[in-house]
């Protein structure tokens, strides 16, 4: 039977990655419901390929636009975040594709797990904020949650028929972003521009710019403790240039299973969406003789104070990785507005951690709140 997917965030760079997938595999998948921010006129031409049950605009504004371009079909139109938090509860759903950015994908990924929907996860700032509370959630509700990112789903590939192993450690790698290898004199002086040229990758503009800041291997390592239940000191970062190991796991007995691969989201999407199978593909196929050299480095914590600030922030647990996130989002939307520089963003996220109050054990409340309150700290410091 064909996977019904309700994809949150449709016309992002893994949203569309994603519906090339189901594009390319009518008979494994069909698309049920499609969400989106404010891309209103790549949201009516999906809607009008794929003819999904519902579609949902979270600015409220554009509904009447949407729902005129729409109105020759027999689709569901809905508007707001409350709408997007609601859709996913839809009993002809099997699979939630979260791949919205930043903190607006948690609510709706709560929704899902406690309606029982397996969950393929792209947005990591939902473990990265409530961990936690995620993880309990799908335990209790008996629900999957596959990994998107390309190194998660690394490491859940290693980890498959690996159930009785214990886990030493994990290696998460990096590809040391746009900036790889510059000093604090580069750095302060860093473009919008410069910044948004990923070496790899083809991401949207928020995850490339925690990408050339390192944070976003901060909440990959975040995201990675709750997704496989380890400890800090059992995730280590390790620098790799040519994004070709995507992530490693070491058992106990000394063994390492890596996998590799180019870089190209389309398989770890396509993983998650069709697992346990591995779906034929016609993807461009890695070969060792274009790459004869694979090179390693530790990463630049000096340099590069975001990830240890995130390391800082998964040690100390509580509601420090939602302050840390909510001041990150701020932060990343004025540099990407020529509010800030590059080195700004850090100082933002600093005075953040220093001046909200630290919860040891936060419920979903106390998280939305301190999310509240750091965005408003935050947007006071740059005003």
């Amino acid at each position: 039977m064909k996977k019904r997917i309700a994809v949150l965030g449709s016309t992002g760079s893994i949203g569309t990655q994603a519906l090339d997938v189901i594009r390319e595999n009518p008979d494994n998948f069909e698309v049920e419901v499609l969400t989106a921010h404010n891309n209103i006129q790549l949201l009516i031409k999906q809607a009008k390929e794929f003819k999904p049950n519902a579609v949902v605009i979270a600015n409220k504004s554009k509904y009447k636009e949407l729902s005129e371009a729409l109105s020759d079909s027999d689709i569901k139109i809905y508007a707001g975040n409350d709408a997007i938090s609601q859709i996913v509860e839809m009993s002809t759903v099997d699979i939630v594709l979260t791949a919205m950015v930043g903190y607006s994908g948690l609510l709706p990924t709560i929704n899902a797990i406690k309606s029982g929907k397996n969950i393929a996860l792209a947005n990591k700032e939902t473990l990265v904020v409530a961990g936690e509370i995620i993880q309990k959630l799908a335990i209790h509700h008996k629900v999957s949650i596959y990994p998107v990112d390309s190194e998660h789903s690394a490491i859940f590939q290693c980890l498959v028929g690996e159930e009785q192993n214990v886990i030493e450690k994990i290696y998460l790698t990096a590809s040391g972003g746009p900036f790889r290898g510059k000093d604090i004199d580069f750095l302060k002086n860093a473009t919008k521009n410069n910044a948004l040229k990923h070496p790899n990758w083809e991401m949207g503009a928020k995850i490339t710019i925690d990408s050339a800041t390192m944070l976003n291997k901060g909440f990959e390592a975040i995201e990675a403790r709750w997704l496989f239940g380890l400890n800090p000191d059992q995730i280590e970062i390790v620098v790799h240039p040519q994004s070709i190991v995507h992530s490693a796991v070491q058992f106990q007995d000394g063994s390492i299973k890596a996998q590799m691969g180019l870089p190209d989201m389309k398989l770890p999407i396509l993983y998650a969406l069709g697992f346990p199978m591995r779906l034929k593909t016609n993807f461009p196929r890695f070969s060792f003789w274009d790459y004869p050299e694979l090179s390693f480095e530790k990463p630049d914590l000096k340099n590069f104070k975001n990830l240890a600030i995130a390391y800082e922030a998964m040690d100390k647990c509580g509601n420090m990785p939602c302050i840390l996130n909510a001041a990150n989002e701020i932060a990343v939307e004025a540099f990407l507005e020529d509010k800030i520089g590059f080195c700004e963003m850090t100082d933002i996220i600093e005075q953040s951690i220093e001046n909200i109050t630290y919860i040891k054990h936060p419920d979903l409340g106390d998280l939305i709140n301190t999310d509240k309150e750091t965005r408003e700290f935050s947007k006071s410091i740059i005003n």
